[in-house]
């Protein structure tokens, strides 16, 4: 208890260094580890193969594991997102508007930091560095808590991150990381609501199941990728293919692959075939009655199995794939609010009402018309990287770049000559009615 408290008072420390850092100092501390990230690649691939045997020795699935590797392109990926972070215009301190009240006092909307924010998260390591770049941009400050299989990879980026960034002023307690692997941890952080501003969990369900039970701190959930693409009666089907095939296959292991198909069951018997004989690597799950309307087609694949029910609605990380069939744009609509995170969903269609009608009726945080699920990353989104793809609908949404991470206040600014309050409702009601201030309880 007392190591995290201590890492708490820090951070809570740090907060008020870093709103007197300028953007010229963030931008010299980020271009700096990035630099770094690039010089040291060999160490950061050391550390990170002390993980990876680590994680083969426990056990660790394939899927897992992938999300654990650090190679040289994902580690120029890193200091290439630290980079677009740094050239990003400074947002603390900006104005987001304001208006003169009747008697002179000039009343304005400031974006400021949330705080310390408490991140946990898991396997993957180059979320230590996304969310330290983007937390010090935003000015926040971030207690980090990756998974005991990334420790080691943990522990080199923050140092790496903290060394460069002292030497061009970073504060100290700005960026730190909770080493202990024990489960206690997190049932501490979700504590400190004197300390942690707010608790972003990244991770699979359990943890996230554990967080919301439990947490005294303000929670951004950050979901499950239960992901799902429809294909319409009208989808071009070479399209629809090479889009399913890159949403699966490209990276299975991430919380933005695709993780059920809905086919139209006008063209179901046609297409469930060719996806198929075309992605041979994927185990699909097929629904019974699918199933037996494409028996003669599927007879001898070897990569078809029938679904449970339970595999609908489930994130496998895996190449799996849980298909079945949906009489129309309104049974598939049904199907992903009821059956989706609420991560990324999609419509392959040339029917432009399905179209609008399905991006405008899926709940989901991001929705597509003709596109792969896997464009819902922060990189690709112009932030920079991400903390998280938030799947809730209070604050922020989606992935969550350096905006997400903050806030406002009102500043208001008088001329000292007026002390009190509005005298009358009478006179409350008729500055309301005639500005966009609006009355409150004083």
């Amino acid at each position: 208890m007392n190591e995290i408290l201590d890492i708490c008072k820090r951070a809570k420390a740090a907060c008020s260094e870093l709103l007197r850092l300028d953007s010229k100092t963030k931008f010299e501390i980020l271009n700096a580890v990035a630099d770094e990230l690039l010089a040291q690649k060999d160490a950061i691939k050391a550390a990170n193969a002390k993980d990876l045997a680590n994680g083969e020795r426990s056990g660790l699935s394939a899927a897992l594991l992938d999300r654990l590797r650090l190679t040289d392109a994902r580690i120029e990926a890193m200091a290439q997102g630290v980079r677009e972070v740094a050239g990003f215009a400074e947002v603390v301190g900006e104005n987001l508007g304001g208006w003169s009240h009747p008697n002179g006092m000039q009343i304005s909307r400031v974006r400021v930091p949330l705080g310390v924010l408490g991140i946990i998260y898991e396997s993957r390591p180059n979320v230590s560095i996304d969310a330290a770049a983007l937390a010090l941009k935003s000015g926040n400050a971030a207690i980090l808590r990756g998974s005991a299989s990334a420790l080691n990879s943990n522990i080199f980026l923050v140092n790496l991150f903290n060394e460069a960034g002292a030497k061009f002023g970073l504060p100290t307690g700005a960026v730190q990381l909770v080493e202990s692997a024990e489960r206690e941890v997190v049932a501490q952080m979700a504590k400190m609501s004197e300390y942690i501003d707010v608790l972003i969990p990244r991770g699979g369900k359990s943890l996230k199941d554990f967080i919301a039970q439990n947490a005294t701190v303000p929670i951004i959930m950050t979901g499950a990728g239960v992901c799902h693409i429809f294909v319409d009666e009208s989808a071009n089907f070479k399209q629809a293919a090479r889009i399913i095939k890159n949403a699966k296959t490209q990276r299975p292991s991430v919380c933005n692959a695709v993780e059920c198909v809905l086919l139209h069951e006008r063209i179901a018997g046609e297409i469930l075939p060719k996806l198929v004989r075309e992605m041979t690597e994927v185990e699909f799950r097929v629904s019974e009655q699918l199933l037996g309307a494409c028996r003669s087609e599927l007879r001898g694949a070897k990569n078809v199995k029938l679904a449970g029910e339970s595999d609908f609605g489930t994130e496998f990380l895996d190449l799996v794939l849980a298909v079945r069939a949906v009489r129309d744009v309104s049974g598939a609509i049904r199907f992903i609010n009821a059956h989706s995170s609420g991560h990324s969903d999609a419509i392959l269609s040339a029917d432009y009402a399905n179209i609008e009608r399905f991006l405008n009726e899926v709940g989901s945080a991001i929705v597509y018309a003709n596109a792969s699920t896997r464009f819902s990353d922060g990189s690709e989104f112009g932030f920079g990287g991400e903390i998280g793809i938030s799947t809730q609908k209070l604050h922020a949404r989606g992935p969550m770049g350096v905006r997400e991470l903050t806030t406002y206040k009102y500043v208001v600014r008088g001329g000292g000559g007026w002390i009190g309050v509005m005298r009358s409702s009478a006179e409350a009601g008729k500055f309301a009615s005639g500005s966009s201030f609006s009355k409150g309880s004083s």
